[in-house]
Formats: C-alpha cells, structure tokens, sequence
C-alpha cells in the first residue's frame, strides 16, 4: 500500500532527479477528487497527446474538454523536456485496465497482455502525457526522453518501486497504443539504468575530462569538480581518483 506523495514531496522528488518544471496554475488543488478516490498507487503512466504545440498541450491537458474535464495527467512533457504540472490529484488519464497488468506492477512481475477494462486506472497510477502527434512520424527529441526517463525514476526513487511499475497506457488499457514512437520495454531500461547505485567513486583513465566522465556517470561535472574541490582550470590526470556525488 502506498500513499501519493504530498504536492510539495511531489515537485520536489522531479527537482532532485534534475527535471525541469514550471507550475501551472493552482496545480497542487486541481484533480477530480470529488468523483473518486486517487490512491494507494502503484505506478506510473505514460501517455501521448496527439497535439502539437507546447502550450495549447498544457491547456487542454489542464483543462480538459467536452465529455473529458481536467486534469487529464499530473505532467506535460513537452519536447523541450520540460515538464508543465498541471493537477495532482486524482487525474482523467488512465481509464479503465486490466486487472490482472495491476496486479504485475504490483508485484513487479512481467506485463500480461492486456484483454480487459475492469480496473479504475485513474486511482492507481500517477500519469504523464508526453507531447507527440502519435502517428508513429512525430519525433521524440532526446531531451523529451530524458525527461520521460527522470519523472519515472523520481516518483520510483520515492516509492521504492523499480523500473517494472512504470508502464504505458498501451500496456494497461485495450485498444490504446501510446506512447508510440519508442517501445516502453527500451524505456523500462534506461530507468533501470538510472536507478541503480551510482559509482562513489571514478579513477580517471588516460584521455579523460571532467565532462567526459560526467556523461559516463550521468552527473553533470561541475558537481564532480566541487565534491573534489577542484579549482579552475580543472585540471585531473589519469590514476586520479575522484570522488562522485549522487545524481
């Protein structure tokens, strides 16, 4: 059984995991509470928008439209990378699923397919719709999928929860297909990827800089030069052993 985050716990777990927010409105207080429960969750939802354009995305995805009212997810990942919250709370983004894939992300085990819409999806899953057309054309740029990639981890970090409770509206709900345009299995992985135990610390090899051995670790090099006190002009050599922040 896990609780949702608080709002504030929220924001603050994507700020720690390096993704760029802005806040939309009164995001923290805009969900569909009043026509159901959100909670305990369980995993986290990935959806595409079938809109163009950053901004009309963030307001319809805020505000719903005839028939859906918003919030229809938690967060808007643009292409920029950039993630605009626009309710927390219980969201229209997950519908109907299968009982048996909640269960999977549960226990963390492998994904059925899913044949059934019997489960309330919206209460379980926290959700992220993720700007694309979804006509399988539509570019994912790398900064979007960094930022898909960061948002999972975030939330699992919190929880305590692997790559597994991350799952795409495809996997959850028949007949869906998003996201489209990259496969949740290779995403699942760079998650994995993300969370695991970063190195303490890096022996320098020949022909390395700091910002080369900050791409290899994924932390951005000037954390490395000042967990290492190191002074302009950064100067490492090989066999230098230094000393890695956490991500």
């Amino acid at each position: 059984m896990a609780p949702p985050m608080t709002a504030a716990h929220f924001l603050e777990a994507l700020k720690d995991e390096g993704v760029a927010v802005v806040q939309v409105g009164d995001w923290k207080v805009h969900n569909r509470n009043h026509v159901g429960g959100w909670g305990p969750v369980h995993g986290v939802m990935i959806h595409h928008t079938v809109t163009s354009g950053s901004a009309r995305t963030v307001d319809i995805c805020r505000r719903g439209y005839a028939g859906l009212p918003g919030p229809l997810c938690h967060g808007v990942i643009a292409k920029s990378g950039t993630v605009h919250l626009v309710g927390y709370g219980r969201a229209n983004h997950a519908g109907s699923g299968d009982d048996d894939v909640l269960r999977a992300v549960k226990s963390e085990t492998a994904l059925p397919v899913a044949n059934e819409a019997n489960t309330d999806g919206n209460r379980h899953f926290y959700g992220f719709e993720c700007e694309n057309l979804g006509d399988g054309r539509d570019p994912w740029p790398a900064a979007q999928l960094l930022a898909i990639e960061r948002v999972s981890a975030a939330i699992c970090r919190h929880h305590g929860w692997t790559q597994r409770s991350v799952i795409g509206h495809l996997e959850w709900q028949p007949g869906k297909v998003d996201p489209r345009g990259f496969t949740m299995g290779g995403m699942r992985e760079r998650i994995k990827r993300r969370l695991a135990p970063s190195p303490s610390t890096h022996t320098v090899r020949p022909g390395e800089t700091l910002s080369s051995i900050g791409a290899l670790l994924d932390v951005r090099w000037p954390e490395i030069a000042r967990a290492n006190g190191l002074k302009t002009p950064y100067r490492i050599y090989p066999g230098l052993v230094l000393k890695i922040p956490k991500k």
